[in-house]
């Protein structure tokens, strides 16, 4: 998405954010001022359970988006916290609407975003059906082309698929 965006609107128009691990974008309930393109580093979205268990609803690499859920509302509807030292793009939500409304490219590309975010929802929601670990592994890699993530990042691995860390790390290695 991150090309889609600077394919129709000058570098100038973003001010680019560093963020240090565990440093908070925004909160829920922060009003929307603008949406967010991930340079570098990773972001996470969540909502936390009404018992306090984090929700992971977005983990954000290298050339995502954040909060286009929330162009159209008032408030951010989840929290965003730096995963790792990151560098984020921040677009004024008033110009990404001009964007959407003015630039016929630019809407196309931003439905064909969005489509693509709903699969990935439906995808997540269909293996947190799934009753075992290895069915739930099986389903992310069946979407992600077979390739488990580095070592370092499986526990992120785990929190997208619903199973603790040591029950992947476990079905990983019974298939090694």
């Amino acid at each position: 998405m991150l090309d889609a965006v600077t394919r129709h609107i000058s570098a100038e128009a973003f001010r680019k954010r560093s963020l240090a691990q565990g440093e908070w974008l925004f909160h829920r309930g922060d009003p929307v001022h603008s949406v967010f393109l991930v340079a570098t580093g990773c972001i996470e979205l969540v909502r936390h359970t009404p018992d306090g268990k984090p929700a992971i609803l977005q983990r954000a690499g290298s050339g995502a988006m954040l909060a286009e859920a929330s162009v159209f509302s008032d408030a951010y509807h989840c929290d965003a916290i730096a995963l790792q030292s990151s560098v984020v793009a921040e677009l004024p939500r008033a110009r990404f609407l001009e964007l959407v409304n003015e630039t016929p490219a630019f809407a196309s590309e931003w439905m064909e975003h969005l489509a693509r975010q709903v699969q990935s929802a439906r995808l997540r929601s269909e293996i947190l059906t799934l009753k075992t670990v290895s069915q739930r592994l099986d389903a992310w890699l069946a979407f992600n082309d077979g390739a488990l993530p580095r070592r370092g990042e499986r526990s992120g691995l785990a929190k997208q698929i619903g199973v603790s860390p040591e029950a992947l790390y476990r079905e990983i290695a019974r298939r090694t």
